[in-house]
């Protein structure tokens, strides 16, 4: 047991204990654990696939993709296109999945030309393009001739609302499709299988050649170079997969939601993501894998779900968000200062 406790990493037992710490508190209080089990359960299926779209990026050594409102904006775009067609349903969600597919890899081949440009400095170039494209998009959608009423503001009849409702549309109709609840714990099926899908695909593509090659690449790109390996190529790939992903994944994130949000909403979604995969164990130096995705998905999630309620018996409502916020950046911070220090002798070697 002592072996297995010392090879967690310290930020993600800190993690682990203060979850079981707010869920003993919880308990004590008389809150619904059930319900706040099946709530963490929602947001995982809401937010597990855009943190696996950060895998790709990672293992192919191009770093933590904080561009992630770039990779975003085709899966908001596809939406937009599959409402102003009037889709409906499973079919209208796969319609706004195919367009935002679609739509995803030409943007994905233009980040991965742009961070070609940038070697080294990828995750700061990143952030600076994923805020940039945010602020372009808001262009589109206010300027665009979209005929949806539904979607456009009710005075002038032009521009698109910063917020649509997707519950008559296609919102909530994965989670709906073969839901159960045990012990009073509701399971989004559905959601969580296509969570599972998208997580299957990449273990997959990392047994393939071209993910093992991706891997060597990213620890050793000169040995790679030599043996053969087109690495521009293999990291041009890695950043169209998770633009793709990352696309399909804030469909998934809409449809869980119940709305469509534009503008500026997607601005900061880089940053939980982010953190989410820190504290499923992925450190600098380490191969970032599916497993780290989706087990940092939960604790992270986890401890937003349980912490608003906790907050509003004990203290204040607005310790909820300052939780929230502590534990993104403080997590993103660790991995941060961690990775520098297990660096500095390898430098020193060469």
């Amino acid at each position: 047991m002592k072996g297995v406790l010392s090879r967690i990493p310290p930020a993600q037992a800190v993690v682990i204990f203060f979850l079981l710490a707010m869920v003993v508190a919880a308990v004590t209080l008389g809150l619904p654990v059930p319900g706040l089990l099946g709530d963490s359960l929602v947001r995982v299926a809401m937010n597990g696939v855009l943190v696996l779209s950060l895998v790709p990026m990672l293992r192919a050594g191009v770093g933590m993709n904080y561009g992630l409102p770039l990779c975003v904006l085709p899966g908001l775009l596809g939406m937009v296109l599959a409402l102003e067609l009037r889709m409906t349903g499973l079919v209208g969600l796969a319609v706004a999945v195919i367009f935002s597919v679609a739509l995803a890899v030409p943007v994905g081949l233009g980040y991965a030309w742009l961070l070609r440009r940038v070697r080294s400095n990828e995750e700061v170039v990143g952030t600076f393009a994923g805020f940039s494209a945010v602020y372009l998009a808001a262009i589109l959608w206010g300027t665009a001739p979209f005929t949806n009423p539904q979607m456009l503001w009710p005075i002038g009849g032009k521009g698109l609302r910063p917020q649509t409702n997707l519950t008559e549309w296609f919102g909530h109709v994965l989670d709906s499709l073969g839901s159960f609840t045990v012990l009073g714990v509701r399971v989004p099926t559905g959601t969580l299988l296509v969570v599972l899908f998208v997580a299957v695909c990449l273990l997959v593509y990392q047994r393939t050649l071209k993910g093992r090659a991706a891997v060597i690449a990213a620890e050793n790109e000169r040995f790679a170079r030599v043996s053969g390996t087109d690495v521009e190529r293999l990291k041009s790939v890695a950043v169209v997969a998770s633009t793709v992903i990352a696309a399909v994944g804030i469909v998934l994130y809409a449809h869980t939601y119940g709305f469509l949000q534009l503008y500026d909403a997607p601005l900061m979604m880089a940053f939980p993501a982010a953190a989410a995969i820190l504290v499923g164990g992925y450190m600098r130096g380490t191969r970032a894998s599916a497993s780290h995705a989706l087990l940092g998905a939960l604790l992270f999630n986890a401890i937003l779900v349980f912490s608003t309620p906790i907050a509003n018996e004990l203290l204040i409502s607005e310790l909820s968000d300052i939780t929230r916020v502590l534990v993104t950046n403080g997590v993103i911070l660790y991995a941060m200062v961690r990775g520098s220090r297990r660096e500095q002798p390898e430098r020193a070697d060469s």
